[in-house]
């Protein structure tokens, strides 16, 4: 299996929860990597801690086989934009030691080894470097400006040490869901800006036309054929940006045409795709409200009040 940026750590996390507390108690604690704070003051020592107790508590089961200084290491290379310290060849190989290992010692046979075989020799540095590059630097890089990375290392090294961190699991759960509502209100907040000012230019552009709903299109190339409604079945291609230019989604790329329902799908494509005659090639720009709103997609690529643009070629109504 071909392992990407987060193919380790997912691996890991479900191993983690399948080790028995018993096992987890044999286990030599790992060291903290950084000078203790006893009061986070500052929003970004709080934000760090909470993330710093969010990834320990992921990883505690493990903790005696991350040497921490290596984990920090490779985030703060993830942060400066660096290659991964560690090959993905290598990071399978930590990988699979490392679970080989865990599952011998908590009295699980392992395919192809004889029972009480001893666990593979674990490479500490390079599971933190495996961690550090394919994981928890990649996740924490768009957000490395908010949060105070001594603070997170701070909370991995008290909980990996057996230490009584300064907030429990749940207190991090609660700092973070706050970030995550303030981070999103602030996206929203700019899209929504940012958007209405290009809608309201784009309007004047020669060839535009505004619906009432507020849904702008222009045509690329005019159709003469079947013209479908709101509940027609269609075969489009299409290529979908942000305002930046960003491709979020592509039939061309995938080199296949997609098939929907227009009952299925953001009121903007219902709407506009609805006004196209088979054959020919619309380009669409989608306030928020007829896109996917204030909640965008989860995850990502597209932010809460995003407006959209699309390319569409209408090849048939099926429907």
């Amino acid at each position: 299996m071909k392992m990407g940026k987060r193919g380790a750590v997912a691996s890991l996390m479900i191993l983690a929860l399948a080790v028995p507390a018993a096992v987890i108690a044999q286990q030599p604690a790992a060291p903290a990597a950084t000078k203790e704070k006893s009061v986070l003051t500052s929003e970004r020592e709080k934000i760090g801690y909470a993330i710093g107790v969010d990834v320990a508590s992921s990883f505690e089961p493990i903790a005696s086989e991350v040497d921490v200084a290596a984990l920090r290491r490779a985030v703060e290379n993830a942060f400066a934009g660096g290659q991964p310290l560690l090959s993905q060849e290598e990071a399978q190989k930590t990988d699979q030691a490392l679970r080989m290992a865990m599952m011998i010692r908590s009295g699980q046979q392992v395919p192809g080894m004889a029972p009480g075989s001893q666990p593979p020799a674990v490479d500490r540095e390079k599971v933190g470097l495996m961690l550090g590059s394919y994981a928890v630097g990649p996740s924490l890089a768009p957000i490395r400006g908010d949060i105070d990375l001594d603070s997170v290392f701070q909370a991995i090294g008290t909980i990996f040490a057996k230490g009584t961190p300064l907030m429990d699991r749940q207190q991090a759960q609660a700092t973070l869901q706050a970030f995550s509502t303030a981070k999103q209100a602030a996206a929203a907040g700019k899209n929504r800006e940012e958007g209405n000012a290009f809608l309201a230019k784009n309007k004047t552009q020669p060839g535009v036309v505004t619906t009432a709903s507020g849904l702008q299109y222009q045509v690329l190339r005019a159709g003469s054929g079947e013209r479908p409604v709101a509940t027609s079945r269609v075969r489009v291609n299409y290529e979908g940006k942000l305002l930046d230019g960003t491709v979020f989604d592509s039939s061309y790329q995938r080199g296949q045409p997609a098939d929907f329902g227009l009952n299925q799908v953001i009121k903007g494509w219902t709407e506009g795709v609805s006004l196209m005659p088979v054959g020919s090639k619309y380009r669409f720009w989608v306030p928020s409200e007829l896109a996917y709103g204030s909640n965008g997609t989860p995850g990502g690529p597209i932010g809460p009040d995003a407006t959209l643009t699309f390319d569409v070629e209408l090849l048939g109504v099926l429907q």
